[in-house]
């Protein structure tokens, strides 16, 4: 596993000086909160306002990633392959990258009625960027210089970018060396 993390690493902390980091879905995630409280990295709820503990828990953090940092590692070592959340590069500070992301956790139906989208679960993530048209994943990138997401196979991960506009999906290999 060390050698699988330390290939994770290398993509989600690729682009310094950019910061890095993960919209982890406490729903996947059972001692979310314990970790947070206890390693302390940046974080906060993307829900706004004082929530119920219930929902507290299974509600998306934003968290600020540090490489090396125990919280990275925890996330990154016990995660991956298990849809935890997505990652993510950008220059912008925590909260321009929180109020970007805030903007996407409600979309509505054809009906109108407001629906949860749990775009941080890597499986939604991957294939809803492939479907957006170009405006729509110009408001999805925004500040953001990439998305790094788990593949189908956790032994390997993808990074989305914008290039002239368009969507360019890389398949990043993480065999372990």
């Amino acid at each position: 596993m060390h050698g699988l993390k330390q290939a994770i690493d290398k993509h989600i902390f690729a682009e310094d000086p950019d910061l890095t980091f993960a919209v982890l879905d406490g729903a996947a995630i059972p001692d979310l909160l314990e970790q947070l409280f206890a390693l302390q990295p940046q974080h906060e709820c993307l829900y706004m306002g004082d929530l119920e503990p219930d929902m507290a828990e299974v509600a998306p953090y934003l968290v600020q990633l540090e490489p090396n940092s125990d919280f990275a590692s925890w996330v990154i070592g016990l995660g991956w392959g298990k849809h935890w959340g997505i990652f993510l590069q950008t220059s912008a500070d925590f909260r321009a990258v929180r109020q970007h992301l805030r903007r996407f956790l409600v979309t509505y139906s054809e009906e109108g009625r407001p629906l949860m989208f749990r775009f941080y679960d890597p499986r939604v993530l991957r294939v809803h960027l492939t479907k957006c048209k170009p405006e729509e994943l110009q408001a999805l990138f925004g500040p953001v210089a990439n998305y790094v997401v788990e593949d189908e196979d956790p032994k390997a991960a993808l990074k989305f970018t914008l290039d002239s506009g368009a969507l360019k999906p890389e398949r990043l290999s993480l065999n372990e060396r």
